[in-house]
C-alpha cells in the first residue's frame, strides 16, 4: 500500500484503539498517548494499515471521551499535542495510517461555547449554537418535547434560567445547533487542524444527527420518541426530526472539498445507525466515502442471514461508489467472542445485568466462532475494522461490580442498562502483574487499571499468545499477512453453491475461495490447498470442515 495511494482506504485493514483502555504510560491507571506509541509496533507487527484513534480530547469523561471539551486539543491525562504529533510520526515510520474520531453532533457541558451560552442567556447568539428552546406548560415546567435520549430518559434538561437545551447523549453533552453558520466554520477550522497534523482520515460520529428539524412547534414523536437507530423504524426516509435527515449530506458535501483538497486526499467513514439503502448515502464519493456497516455486525451467525447481509452490502457500496466496510466488535456493543455464543432471542441487556450468569456462555464456543467470523470478514471485499483486543479473542467482562461502572448509561437508566464498560476493559500485555497493579503489563504499579481485568486475562495476553502456535493473535496475524498478498483492485465476490445447508462458499479474484461453516455437522471441503483455517481441520489431509469453522483455499 503506497502512502501517497488516494485509494489506500479501500481495501485496509483498521485497527479502532479506545485509548483511556490501551497502554498506561504514566501509571495513572488511565490509557494515554505515549503509551499507544510504545506499544504501536504491536500494531505493525500485527499487519493492520491504519490506526483509528476514538477521542482522546480534553473530556470529563462523562461519556468515555465523547463528550469534548475542545476539538482541537489533547486531554492533559492523556498527553500533549506534540505527544499526538510524536505519535502520529511513529505510526508513519511504521507504515500505520492514522485516523481520529470526529465528534461533531455535540459538545461537553464544559465547553467554553456552552459556558458562554449558559451566561448569555436566552436569544442571545451564544445560545443559537445549541438547540436552547422554552418548556411547555404554564411556567415552562415540561421539556419542550417529548424526544429520548438514547441513554434513557428526556433528550431535555431545564437550566436555572428556565430555558432548556437538547442532547441526545448524556446531559454532559449538549448538543450543536448545525443551522448556525458559526459551527460549521468551527468544525471546517478543526478538519484542517488534524489534517495539518498528519492525520489521514476521520470517523464520524453519530454522521446521521447533525442536521435536525427544529421549526416550531417542535414535533412530538409519541411511540417513535425512543432514542437510538430504532427511533427509525415506522418513518419515511428523511422524515424523522433528528436523524438521517437529508440536508445532513450538505455538510458532508462541504466537509469533502476540505478532504480532498489535501494530498492524498484525506478518507472518512460515518457512524451512521440508519438502514443499508441510507446509509451508503453517506459513503458517496462527494461525500465521506464509507460508512460502518452494523447489518454485518447484528447478523447472527446463520448462513443464509450472512449470505443476504453481505451480498445486500456490497450492492449498496456498488451502487454508491464506495467500498464496502465490515466490523465485528468496537467501543459500543458486546464483544463477538462472547455475543456469537449467546443463545438467538438473548436480551444483551438484561445479561449484562445478570453479570453474565443468565444464560452462561460457553467462552469456548464463542471463542471458535469468533475466529472463523473474523476469517470470513478478512475475506471480503472492502475495508475492514478491527477493535482492540479482539486479535487476542478478549470475551466481554459482563461481571463488573456495579461501583466500578463508568459508563452514563449505568445511572441514566436507573440501573436498568449496565452499558458498554465491559468491552472497554484495558488490555493484557503481559502474563502477570494484576495484583500490583500492573494491570497485565498496561500500566505500571502507581495506579490500577481504571476498569477491572479479569484473572482469566493472563493467559489471553500478548506476552502469553505471542508465539504460540494456534493462538488468536498468531491467527490474526496470518490472516493479515497472507489477506494482503492475495488482494487485487478487483472488489467482486463471486458465491458458490452445493457445499450444503449452513455453509458459505465464495470465491475471490485470483483462484482464491472461502468457506466458512456455520452448522451443527462437519461438511467435505472442495478441492483446493488450504492458506489458513480458524481452527483444525478434519479427515484424511484435513479434508473436513468442521461447524464454526472458516478456511481460506488457493483453488
Amino acid at each position: 500500500m503506497s502512502s501517497r495511494d488516494p485509494h489506500w482506504w479501500r481495501q485496509a485493514v483498521v485497527y479502532q484503539v479506545y485509548p483511556r483502555s490501551f497502554a498506561d504510560a504514566d501509571g495513572d491507571g488511565l490509557g494515554d498517548l505515549r503509551g499507544l506509541t510504545r506499544r504501536l509496533a504491536h500494531l505493525a507487527t500485527l499487519g493492520v494499515d491504519a490506526v483509528w484513534l476514538s477521542p482522546f480530547y480534553p473530556s470529563e469523561l462523562a461519556d468515555g471521551g465523547y463528550d469534548v471539551a475542545d476539538h482541537r486539543d489533547v486531554d492533559p491525562r492523556l498527553g500533549t499535542l506534540e505527544d499526538f504529533e510524536v505519535m502520529v510520526a511513529e505510526a508513519h515510520r511504521l507504515g500505520l495510517k492514522v485516523l481520529v474520531d470526529l465528534v461533531p453532533n455535540h459538545t461537553s457541558h464544559r465547553h467554553p461555547w456552552f459556558q458562554e451560552a449558559l451566561r448569555a442567556g436566552p436569544g442571545s447568539p451564544a445560545r443559537d449554537r445549541y438547540v436552547f428552546r422554552d418548556g411547555r406548560g404554564a411556567r415552562g415546567e415540561l421539556p419542550p418535547s417529548d424526544w429520548h435520549s438514547v441513554f434513557g430518559g428526556s433528550a431535555w434538561k431545564r437550566v436555572p434560567d428556565g430555558q432548556w437545551y437538547l442532547h441526545l447523549f448524556a446531559p454532559e453533552q449538549p448538543d450543536l445547533n448545525w443551522d448556525n453558520e458559526e459551527v460549521r466554520a468551527d468544525f471546517r477550522t478543526t478538519l484542517r487542524f488534524w489534517a495539518d497534523r498528519g492525520v489521514d482520515g476521520f470517523r464520524v460520529d453519530v454522521a446521521h444527527a447533525l442536521a435536525k428539524d427544529l421549526t416550531e412547534p417542535l414535533r412530538d414523536l409519541g411511540d417513535l420518541a425512543a432514542g437510538g437507530d430504532e427511533a427509525l423504524e415506522g418513518m419515511a426516509p428523511g422524515e424523522h426530526p433528528l436523524y438521517d435527515r437529508d440536508e445532513v449530506h450538505e455538510i458532508y458535501r462541504d466537509w469533502r472539498k476540505i478532504l480532498d483538497s489535501y494530498s492524498p486526499p484525506r478518507m472518512a467513514v460515518a457512524e451512521a445507525w440508519v438502514p443499508g439503502e441510507r446509509r451508503v448515502l453517506y459513503a458517496r464519493p462527494d461525500e465521506l466515502g464509507q460508512a460502518f456497516n452494523f447489518e454485518y455486525l447484528r447478523a447472527p451467525w446463520e448462513a443464509r442471514t450472512l449470505r443476504e447481509v453481505i451480498t445486500a452490502s456490497l450492492e449498496q457500496a456498488r451502487a454508491a461508489g464506495a467500498s464496502a466496510t465490515w466490523v465485528l466488535s468496537n467501543h459500543d456493543v458486546i464483544r463477538h467472542a462472547t455475543r456469537l455464543a449467546l443463545p438467538p432471542g438473548t436480551d444483551p441487556d438484561a445479561w449484562l445485568l445478570s453479570g453474565g450468569r443468565e444464560p452462561e456462555v460457553d467462552a469456548a464456543l464463542g471463542l471458535r466462532r469468533a475466529r472463523a467470523a473474523t476469517l470470513l470478514m478478512l475475506a471480503l471485499p472492502g475495508c475492514a475494522y478491527l477493535y482492540q483486543g479482539e486479535e487476542l479473542g478478549l470475551p466481554e467482562v459482563a461481571d463488573l461490580p456495579a461501583g466500578a461502572l463508568r459508563d452514563p448509561i449505568w445511572e441514566q437508566t436507573g440501573h436498568a442498562r449496565k452499558g458498554r464498560d465491559g468491552c472497554r476493559v484495558p488490555l493484557p500485555w503481559t502474563r502477570g502483574g494484576a495484583g500490583s497493579g500492573l494491570g497485565f503489563g498496561f500500566g505500571s504499579a502507581d495506579g490500577a487499571p481504571w476498569l477491572p481485568q479479569p484473572e482469566g486475562f493472563s493467559e489471553l495476553s500478548v506476552e502469553a499468545q505471542d508465539g504460540a502456535d494456534g493462538s488468536t493473535l498468531d491467527l490474526y496475524r496470518a490472516a493479515l499477512r497472507i489477506r494482503r498478498g492475495l488482494l487485487s483492485a478487483d472488489e467482486s465476490l463471486t458465491w458458490l453453491d452445493g457445499a450444503g445447508p449452513g455453509v458459505l462458499h465464495f470465491a475471490r479474484p485470483g483462484g482464491w475461495q472461502v468457506v466458512a461453516n456455520t452448522g451443527t455437522a462437519p461438511v467435505p471441503l472442495p478441492a483446493g490447498r488450504t492458506l489458513l483455517a480458524s481452527a483444525p481441520l478434519g479427515g484424511d489431509g484435513g479434508a473436513v470442515l468442521p461447524p464454526d469453522t472458516t478456511v481460506w483455499l488457493k483453488a
